[in-house]
């Protein structure tokens, strides 16, 4: 059976022009890449979500009973609004050897490659399976892809070895960061300003939550634990959102801010939300139900995605070093999917792909034409280990 071919910068150029910005569907990126694997007789499986407005995408090429090797990366993007673009984020456009637009770094050329080697992957007389594996997301929290990698778990023969094609200017890196987001809502009762004994501001009390979570990071940085792979080397926390309140003379009936904390591997993320909402209950509610026994304080896990810990075993650091030609593994403080891979599926994972990372999320977002052809190598690489020939 013979279907569409691509050259991998054809097919990124494609692939970012569909705008799968987070907080819309991806179905129409997911749909024009079943119909090019269906077109090579490679049958995907997908993965909706509940509301059916977004899908993972499950393929393999190959002999099924073999340990395979994943090929994974994220479909979604983050926003475009706000920032001072010089032309079109979704029309993408080459210059100075470089290819511009909203997922050209972030992580679009990665898949293009993958993706434009189906043909090659088919012709090949493979003697262990590739699966591809395309997410959504994963700019939210690294929230999609967990139904696919349980999927992955539950298969009879565990992979060998998990790529995330996130870009790393090609290095490989073993080690990154977990990643814990909350939302705490504070409900309080509602009176005139002038009289304070008749309220419960749930400002006040969001205020000293939001110092705690201070202090939290104070901790984190005099006590650690610390790993000087990271920069910076401890775990962190951040304040993104707050908002509270309905008018300057009305006691706050209502609070919430939204918080995240990213640990350094091996740190107990459920210790530190204890921590939280033990000082939650016993040192702020009180005071709050003094005069409002109706208050409560909630707090929401929005997105969880673990910390991936640089324990892969020797012979899958070996392999993603000769397949990459380095010979040094690195960390990054930011967070990717490949935490998930390797702790819910176990499967030995790294990091790795085309792009540098300083250039992800910005205006007129680019990668380097040679990066792209770097990963083209490096997966040429990888099929002339999986191939009888």
């Amino acid at each position: 059976m013979t279907g569409q071919t691509f050259e991998p910068l054809e097919l990124a150029q494609k692939l970012i022009s569909f705008p799968t910005i987070s907080s819309k569907s991806n179905l129409d990126l997911i749909e024009f890449v079943a119909d090019y694997l269906n077109g090579w007789g490679v049958g995907p499986v997908l993965f909706l979500n509940p509301e059916k407005s977004k899908a993972n995408l499950l393929a393999t090429v190959g002999p099924e009973a073999a340990p395979a090797i994943v090929l994974s990366g994220h479909t979604d993007v983050v926003p475009v609004v706000g920032q001072d673009w010089s032309r079109d984020p979704f029309d993408p456009w080459i210059s100075d050897d470089n290819l511009y637009g909203r997922g050209s770094a972030d992580m679009k050329s990665f898949l293009a490659v993958v993706l434009a080697a189906v043909p090659e992957m088919l012709a090949r007389n493979l003697s262990q399976p590739l699966i591809i594996a395309l997410s959504f997301d994963e700019e939210i929290g690294c929230t999609g892809v967990v139904s696919m990698v349980e999927h992955i778990a539950a298969m009879p023969t565990r992979p060998q070895l998990c790529i995330v094609g996130e870009p790393t200017s090609m290095k490989v890196i073993d080690a990154h960061k977990g990643l814990q987001v909350y939302r705490t809502v504070v409900r309080g009762r509602p009176a005139h300003s002038s009289t304070p004994e008749a309220g419960a501001n749930a400002i006040f009390a969001a205020a000293k939550l939001v110092n705690h979570i201070d202090r939290l990071a104070e901790r984190a940085i005099e006590e650690g634990p610390a790993d000087h792979r990271f920069l910076p080397p401890y775990t962190t926390f951040g304040i993104g959102q707050i908002s509270g309140g309905n008018a300057l003379n009305i006691i706050a009936e209502h609070a919430e801010f939204s918080w995240e904390f990213r640990t350094i591997p091996g740190t107990d993320a459920g210790k530190i939300l204890e921590d939280f909402k033990t000082f939650a209950a016993e040192e702020v509610l009180p005071g709050l139900r003094n005069k409002a026994p109706e208050a409560e304080i909630e707090t929401i896990e929005i997105a969880k995605a673990p910390a991936l810990i640089a324990d892969q075993g020797e012979d899958a650091e070996v392999l993603i070093k000769r397949l990459a030609k380095v010979n040094a593994t690195g960390a990054v403080s930011y967070a990717t999917e490949a935490g998930h891979f390797q702790g819910t599926a176990e499967i030995p994972t790294f990091v790795c792909g085309p792009g540098d990372i300083a250039q992800a999320h910005k205006p007129d977002e680019f990668i380097a034409l040679s990066q792209i052809e770097a990963c083209e190598q490096f997966l040429g690489r990888l099929l002339d280990m999986v191939s009888d020939r």
